[in-house]
Parts: structure tokens; sequence; C-alpha cells
């Protein structure tokens, strides 16, 4: 099965990948690696989701606003790829970013929101190492943000 099927079977749609908007570039390709810059938590109508977990958000909610950055990754990809989501060999890392409260620890619980996005999409060339890390604050105030490495052909 293709990736693109696969995407539709699991009824998900990519969002534009968008340019971005300051001193660096969206993607950038190395050798055998793409880089992904860090995608913020957008909703599929274009609205960014805010908020600091364990304040305005649970944990549910930084998880579906995780797996919305799962997505712009994916889309970033398949630009960076010209269209070809089948170029990615694996996925290497994801370094996920959590807007969120002094005592609120389930960082990694949120970003598993991005993870398990990507690994159900590409399955075990899906599976990647990781870290998920706790900030008091994001751009635009955003909730979550997630960066990506994958090595492709």
């Amino acid at each position: 099965m293709t990736i693109e099927k696969k995407i539709k079977e699991l009824g998900l749609s990519l969002p534009q990948a968008t340019d971005p908007v300051g001193s660096y570039v969206a993607t950038k390709i190395s050798g055998k690696f793409l880089f992904i810059s860090g995608q913020i938590s957008i909703d599929d109508k274009g609205t960014l989701i805010k908020g600091k977990l364990g304040k305005d958000l649970n944990t549910e909610d930084g998880y579906q606003a995780a797996k919305r950055c799962g997505l712009s990754i994916i889309a970033q990809a398949k630009k960076a790829c010209d269209g070809d989501l089948s170029r990615i060999k694996s996925c290497i890392k994801l370094t996920g970013f959590v807007n969120s409260t002094d005592d609120f620890t389930d960082q990694p619980k949120v970003i598993n929101g991005a993870s398990e996005l990507i690994v159900s999409i590409f399955g075990e060339v899906g599976m990647h190492t990781r870290a998920a890390v706790s900030t008091n604050s994001l751009p635009l105030g955003v909730s979550v943000e997630v960066d990506a490495i994958f090595e492709i052909n």
C-alpha cells in the first residue's frame, strides 16, 4: 500500500506545507537526510492551537495538537520530496516541545500524538528516536512544536 493510500485509509488529509515566516527554510536536504523545521500546532481550519498544557489544555488536547504537528511534518516532507513520500526511507528522530506548566509531566504522552501518527502512516519505517521537552513558551503562544529528521532515497 502506498503512503498516500494509507493516509486516506486512516481518514487523514495533509495540510498545505507552508513557507517559514522567519529567516530559515522549512526543509533542508543534506546527503541522505531531510531535516524539517519545527512545525507548530495548527488545527484543520488553520487556527493556531494555543495554550499551556497543565493550565489551558489537558494531555489529550496536547496529544491532538502534536498529531497536527505530525501532519504538517508529513506535508513538508512530501513537498521536499517533490510529492513522492515513497522516498522516505526512515524517520530518524522527532523532537517535541510542549508549552507546559512547571508541574506538568506528561510531555511524552503529548508528543505521542506526533509519534503514533508517523508510525501509523509509515509503519516500521516510521519508528524513530525522540525527545519530548517542556518549555515555558512557544512561538505565537502555541501549545506544541515538533521537528523531524528523515532518511530519504
